[in-house]
């Protein structure tokens, strides 16, 4: 207990999947915890959850696709909290599954708008906060797509491999400001989308995982709390000598 005790926690995305199992981990290990998502009611549930359970959080509605939303509510977090101390980049849509040559420009856009310009916002809007406080961690989630190619989702490698490259950026940007800026890369996770796509999947709900299980030389997919074991690692102060590195939560599939 008390990886992160007295830090306050900005994670984007939070209300479902691994964003929630972020969210309710750090809450645990002493963080104050601002979750922010487009998903009212489902955000709310999380700082309800939270706050039952004896932690500290607030929801706060931001688009991060929209940088007025993102500088609005970074100066609200702010405000009610006094800091901000880590930053989660956790906000992604996958976007549309098809060959690159039948994606129409609003599609790619879509992708990039959250998963990239998201992650872009919200680092200028909090960077600010942690240069005056003289240091904070950054965990920016990109994924296995983002540093191996795969024939689907094209936006989305696309996107994820901009996040991966734009944490090793930044990171040398901020290494002298005590700012730490890593990327999480995970394997399959079984969030609400995953879930979906399989009982969706033409195959059947069984075929379906059958396959995940296949692909993960661990033998089957990831939970969202696996994944958020890591970001809390890398957001913690055990993590201090480590910047600009990647970190794979993927059960080996990127081993292979």
């Amino acid at each position: 207990m008390g990886r992160v005790e007295n830090k306050v926690a900005l994670v984007t995305g939070g209300a479902l999947g691994i964003g929630r199992a972020i969210c309710e981990l750090f809450a645990r290990e002493g963080a104050a915890v601002a979750v922010t998502d487009i998903l009212e009611a489902e955000g709310q549930a999380v700082v309800d959850a939270i706050t039952a359970a004896g932690g500290k959080a607030a929801f706060w509605r931001m688009d991060v696709a929209q940088e007025a939303s993102v500088r609005q509510t970074v100066a609200a977090i702010a405000a009610h909290f006094g800091r901000i101390d880590i930053l989660v980049n956790n906000a992604g849509i996958s976007g549309a599954d098809k060959p690159p040559h039948e994606i129409s420009e609003e599609e790619w856009d879509a992708v990039f708008a959250v998963d990239v310009k998201g992650a872009f916002f919200c680092t200028k809007h909090v960077v600010p906060l942690m240069l005056a406080q003289g240091g904070g961690s950054i965990v920016n989630i990109s994924s296995i797509y983002g540093a191996i190619g795969s024939a689907d989702v094209p936006p989305y490698h696309a996107a994820k491999g901009a996040v991966r490259l734009m944490t090793k950026t930044d990171a040398m940007y901020y290494a002298r400001h005590g700012i730490r800026v890593n990327s999480v890369h995970p394997g399959t996770i079984m969030t609400e989308l995953v879930r979906g796509m399989a009982q969706n999947a033409p195959e059947g709900y069984e075929a379906y995982m059958e396959g995940r299980n296949r692909i993960h030389p661990i033998g089957h997919p990831g939970e969202p709390i696996d994944v958020a074991y890591g970001v809390l690692y890398l957001a913690s102060d055990e993590a201090r000598f480590v910047t600009g590195s990647e970190l794979y939560i993927d059960g080996g599939y990127t081993a292979q």
